[in-house]
């Protein structure tokens, strides 16, 4: 980053500079992703009946709103280039590039490596491919700069990167933000377990107040009521519901109410209003 500051501010180059702003904003992230990471392995307490795996979700969001103000600085600093051209030193901007470059990618394949399904690394993952396509739009830059001498090139590539960042992290931001408003899975259908329940377990009446969230991208939650006769074996019925999201659905933590008479919790809101 510090390379990328001095290169960039001794060539003139947006790209450059824009590269190492996002450098610093990973710095930032990454040191907050190994810290999420770590904290999530401590085990659940009095304060933290579910513990602390909720952090990975929460810096997948900062590090994604990151990305948008650094979208935000490059666009704004582009405009700017674009009104009022400025010369680059091409051969300078080329080096740096090139030794980000090598930096990124070391840093990617580490990164690679890691659980695709857990937001917290690919929030990290996703910084360190905007930082490569940074790398590579300064080197695709520096190289038309050196032979036409075209100084809009490094403006124009930097938009270009912002714009391919700016749709990733839009997407990361949206998963995140739909876990921490407790938003339901994606692949998981309310209608369809509904359905299914009824359809395996006869007994079932009706089914009501489901919620269905998750605590990491990997661990849906759920919750419902189920109306059986008074004649019914609930824990029969109990065990046959919570196999049933288990095997169709792969809920592995569910909390499940069996009624045999009128819900509780509606008669309770009827006297309460």
């Amino acid at each position: 980053m510090i390379v990328e500051v001095i290169g960039g501010l001794w060539s003139g180059s947006l790209a450059l500079l824009a590269d190492a702003g996002h450098m610093f904003t990973d710095t930032v992230s990454l040191g907050l992703a190994w810290l999420a990471a770590r904290l999530s392995r401590r085990p659940a307490d009095e304060r933290r009946t579910y513990g602390y795996h909720r952090l990975q979700i929460l810096a997948a969001f900062v590090n994604g709103i990151f990305f948008l103000f650094i979208v935000a600085w490059i666009g704004f600093e582009a405009v700017q280039r674009l009104l009022a051209p400025q010369p680059v030193l091409g051969g300078i901007m080329l080096w740096v590039a090139l030794a980000g470059l090598g930096i990124n990618v070391l840093a990617f394949f580490l990164l690679h490596g890691g659980h695709h399904h857990n937001l917290n690394v690919r929030a990290a993952l996703l910084h360190v491919m905007g930082d490569l396509l940074g790398s590579l739009a300064a080197i695709v830059a520096a190289g038309v700069i050196l032979a036409t001498g075209w100084y809009p090139i490094d403006p124009l590539l930097s938009i270009l990167v912002a714009l391919l960042i700016l749709y990733s992290a839009w997407k990361v931001v949206r998963q995140s933000g739909h876990i921490l408003l407790e938003g339901t899975p994606m692949g998981v259908d309310p209608e369809r377990i509904r359905a299914e329940l009824h359809r395996r377990i006869p007994e079932i009446e009706d089914v009501h107040h489901m919620h269905v969230w998750s605590l990491t991208p990997d661990r849906p939650m759920l919750t419902l009521h189920v109306t059986v006769a008074a004649d019914v074996d609930c824990g029969w019925v109990l065990e046959r519901v919570k196999r049933t999201l288990y095997e169709v659905f792969g809920i592995d933590h569910s909390t499940v109410q069996v009624e045999t008479a009128a819900c509780i919790d509606e008669a309770l809101a009827d006297e309460g209003s």
